[in-house]
């Protein structure tokens, strides 16, 4: 029993110090947590976007030109193909891989002054140039071989983050390995601070290991810095470097050393949140109430059992001599009231006997421990005297927190709801692109496939569906929708939409969604059109749900244009409703064209939502009318005020844990064994010599039990010891019965017999 009354004080002492250092500091001060996360979680998704669409276009290009392998198909033909499946590249040329001698051109003309050209190796990373007018272009390649002569595909585009959105106070820069800026957007992005700033972030970025918020496909560095303040304003930043893919091997683009860098000016945060009078008043009120609890503990548990046990040890080593002395309280009280009883019985002048004990007369008072009277208060009515006061603290202290707790409105920035937005919009943008450069395979693949040969083919969609994860099948079909040549897991898609050009839903109940993308075959003339043939491609539903996973977007949904549930990053069922009524009602009031953002109120769980659609007019994903909706709880933000919260809370509950914790080890360990003991010990005391007392624990309730159990067998010996045959016995062998013991024992007077 002495482990939890020691640890009790030292924890109650820890939470009164924990509650001076978390209740009487500031919770914030200068920029709110929630601002820098945002703008680092901004700055991730721009890297994630960029690293994307640089391996995107790598793989295309490579895939293009395997495709294009051992095929004799003129330069000028191949730049035509590729221009007709991509729309993405400015310009396009075929070079000769040994000579460096340009074999055709298409588009943009290509900046290869500054490459080498010749020796070039096998599928050579991606690299950035910069053209006669100083813009930079990202360059990819692609080797492939053509009747015995070694050519190399490259592709030249613009750098840039696709499809981030960048609100009316935030700047987006990319910045290289050297920190110059190589590209820029936002209100105030071309100017030296912000380019000094960018510089800053993106040397922190090469200086830091992987980020333990970076979630959803990114895995690079990222972090976030406060910039200098500019009067009442101060700059948030926040930086996330490319870094490898989630593949054990590096992504092409991870060798091009750029950084994302977001940056906003913000409010400057005032005065602190803490209360140092209340912690240091809270802090006393508990040490005070550590003290009276454990003294009322040693003082009424502790103390009376130890003084019991070392009686019990006494009795049971012969010593009878000393009487047992008698708590005035609970169950040391009782037991200790049995223990003298049997202390007077091994010394044969007698105890209660067990009729006295069992059925006390109506007109005594029963004797304390040796009777069934009324139930009266135990050491369990000690524990849970304790445990109310323990509970007081903690319960003042959620009533404190009930009682300032801030209204979302007048504490959550109008930056945190469009940062949400930004982020949702950009989670639409990637899902979109991810569903328009799927459109786009498919296309290649309608241009390079033979359906005339089936095993040919059948290569093809393996090669496809292994390059690219986000299929869960493939296969070409003929004009009647018959499948001539399959890749993957079994089609769902029904045969008349199969030879529908387009992305499509094709179901609206069932357990998973199905998204076909069919591209058909080109053809030349009307003669031949019954012949045209189908490429289909079925995505995966864990490939959408993979781009809605993004640390500090909350809990998103893709939803159809009836707003039934395609996936989430929380689990969900399939064409369900979203969770939050709120939410659902903003989806019905947002226009197709047009996203929002709002703080939903409410006295449970206020949170922020933001709702995007997929635009019409960028690609044919626009045509299945999905939006992207999120909701994020403002309690779990990081705001300063929220945050004062949470530590009260934090305390609050270490306060009850460590109350809880230490008054039930004492309850399962010394009271109710105790209580148990108690009750041997008194049917001991009346008369019950064959019920074995067991130790439960090896303590002092333990010890205690086997000093009865001692106590036990004397007895028994002693009253199985056979009586003495001649009445000329001496006393001490055959001691007289007392009166007690004759009125016990007396046979009682039958129906028949006379008073």
């Amino acid at each position: 029993m002495r482990p939890p009354l020691a640890v009790l004080p030292v924890l109650l002492a820890l939470v009164a110090g924990l509650t001076v250092f978390a209740v009487g500091s500031d919770a914030e001060r200068g920029v709110p947590e929630a601002v820098l996360s945002s703008q680092q979680h901004i700055a991730e998704d721009g890297a994630v976007a960029l690293q994307g669409a640089v391996d995107q276009s790598v793989t295309d290009l490579r895939s293009a030109a395997a495709d294009f392998a051992g095929r004799s198909v003129p330069a000028d033909g191949m730049l035509t193909r590729l221009d007709r499946s991509y729309r993405k590249w400015r310009g396009t040329a075929v070079v000769d891989r040994s000579t460096g001698r340009l074999l055709a051109a298409q588009g943009e003309a290509v900046p290869l002054g500054t490459v080498n050209l010749r020796g070039l190796p096998a599928d050579p990373p991606p690299r950035l140039v910069r053209d006669d007018s100083g813009v930079t272009r990202l360059l990819t390649f692609a080797t492939l071989s053509q009747g015995g002569r070694q050519e190399v595909l490259v592709a030249s585009q613009s750098l840039k983050p696709p499809g981030i959105s960048v609100g009316r106070n935030h700047t987006l820069n990319v910045v290289d390995r050297h920190g110059a800026t190589l590209i820029s957007t936002g209100p105030g992005s071309g100017t030296d601070r912000i380019r000094a700033l960018a510089g800053s972030a993106a040397r922190q970025a090469r200086s830091k290991g992987p980020s333990d918020t970076a979630a959803g496909g990114f895995d690079g560095p990222s972090g976030s810095l406060v910039g200098t303040a500019h009067g009442t304003t101060r700059t948030a930043v926040g930086y996330a470097g490319v870094a490898r893919g989630l593949a054990t091997q590096e992504s092409p683009s991870s060798g091009l050393g750029l950084s994302v860098v977001t940056t906003v000016r913000t409010e400057r945060h005032g005065a602190g949140t803490g209360d140092l009078r209340l912690a240091v008043l809270a802090a006393v009120v508990l040490l005070a109430l550590a003290a009276g609890v454990t003294a009322a503990l040693h003082l009424l548990v502790q103390r009376p059992v130890l003084r019991l046990r070392r009686d019990a040890r006494r009795l049971a080593s012969g010593d009878l001599a000393a009487p047992v002395h008698v708590s005035g309280f609970g169950e040391p009280a009782r037991a200790g009231a049995a223990l003298e009883a049997l202390r007077l019985q091994l010394r044969g002048t007698g105890g209660p006997s067990q009729e006295t004990v069992a059925q006390p007369p109506a007109d005594e008072r029963v004797r304390r421990g040796t009777g069934k009277g009324r139930r009266r208060p135990g050491l369990r009515t000690v524990l849970v005297v304790c445990a109310f006061a323990l509970l007081a603290w903690p319960a003042s202290m959620l009533l404190t927190l009930g009682g300032s707790l801030p209204h979302p409105a007048a504490v959550v920035p109008r930056l945190i709801s469009d940062d949400q937005r930004l982020r949702t919009e950009t989670t639409a943008d990637r899902v979109r692109r991810g569903v328009n450069d799927g459109y786009a395979d498919l296309t290649r693949l309608a241009d390079v496939i033979d359906a005339s040969r089936p095993q040919e083919a059948g290569k093809v969609l393996d090669r496809s569906l292994e390059q690219h994860g986000r299929y869960r099948s493939l296969y070409v079909v003929d004009r009647a929708g018959r499948i001539l040549a399959r890749a993957g897991a079994e089609p769902r898609t029904p045969a008349k939409v199969r030879i529908r050009p387009g992305v499509r839903q094709t179901n609206t109940s069932g357990t998973e969604p199905v998204l076909a993308a069919v591209a058909a075959q080109p053809v030349k003339g009307a003669a031949v059109t019954s012949q045209r043939h189908y490429v289909v491609g079925e995505f995966k539903v864990q490939y959408l749900t993979g781009i809605l996973n993004r640390p500090g977007l909350g809990s998103v949904w893709l939803v159809d244009s009836a707003h039934r549930v395609i996936a989430s990053n929380k689990g969900f069922v399939a064409f369900g409703k979203v969770s939050d009524g709120r939410l659902r009602a903003q989806l019905k009031s947002v226009s197709p064209a047009k996203g929002s953002a709002e703080l939903l109120l409410g006295w449970r769980d206020p949170a922020v939502a933001a709702v995007a659609p997929f635009h019409d007019r960028l690609g044919v994903a626009g045509a299945l009318g999905w939006k992207v909706a999120s909701v994020r709880p403002v309690f779990w933000i990081g705001l300063p005020e929220y945050e004062a919260q949470r530590r009260i809370m934090l305390v609050g509950l270490l306060g009850v844990t460590s109350g809880a914790l230490c008054l039930g080890w004492l309850h399962l360990v010394v009271v109710r064994p105790l209580r148990e003991l108690t009750r041997g010990a008194e049917a001991l005391a009346a008369g019950d010599r064959t019920t074995v007392l067991y130790p439960r624990y090896h303590d002092e309730v333990g010890s205690l039990s086997r000093s009865l159990e001692l106590i036990r067998q004397r007895l028994a010996r002693t009253a199985a010891r056979p009586a003495p045959a001649s009445p000329s016995a001496s006393p001490s062998q055959s001691p007289s019965p007392s009166p007690d013991e004759v009125a016990t024992h007396s046979p009682s007077p039958g129906p028949g017999s006379r008073s």
